[in-house]
């Protein structure tokens, strides 16, 4: 049987591919769509509908392709989360759970990965060494 710190590399390996192929997909749509929604982008922070989407973009494409590879893991959930909390609190503040519950699950995932890391299956492993979140505890001499 495969340890524990294999299994649960895999598991943060498949989270980290999943959600970030999931969230990549939402950040294409907007490059895609860019002309058309650059002036009617919600823009909650006052910074201007167009640098909204801009910042948008650049977290669930930029950091999404950071996740999947596991390459600054912990700071690429951090802009993926401010996105979710905004979309959950402000953009739909309002509207009824069936609507808020996709952000919701997205910011789960995010502070998950925030607060494990990407696990040894990543770039940041490969990089920077053993990921300290998930090496087993010693164990007491007196047990």
């Amino acid at each position: 049987m495969p340890s524990k710190n294999v299994l649960l590399s895999t598991g943060l390996l498949m989270l980290r591919v999943a959600f970030g192929c999931l969230m990549m997909v939402h950040g294409m749509q907007k490059l895609m769509g860019f002309s058309e929604m650059a002036d009617k982008f919600p823009d909650p922070l006052g910074m201007g509908s167009q640098f909204s989407l801009v910042a948008a973009i650049g977290a669930e494409v930029g950091c999404s392709l950071l996740l999947i590879l596991g390459l600054a893991t912990r700071l690429a959930t951090l802009p993926l989360m401010f996105t979710m909390v905004i979309a959950l609190v402000v953009v739909h503040g309002s509207d009824p759970w069936k609507v808020k519950e996709l952000a919701a699950a997205y910011l789960c995932v995010y502070l998950t990965l925030l607060l494990t890391g990407a696990g040894n299956f990543s770039l940041d492993h490969l990089f920077f060494g053993r990921d300290r979140s998930i090496e087993p505890e010693p164990q007491d001499a007196a047990t």
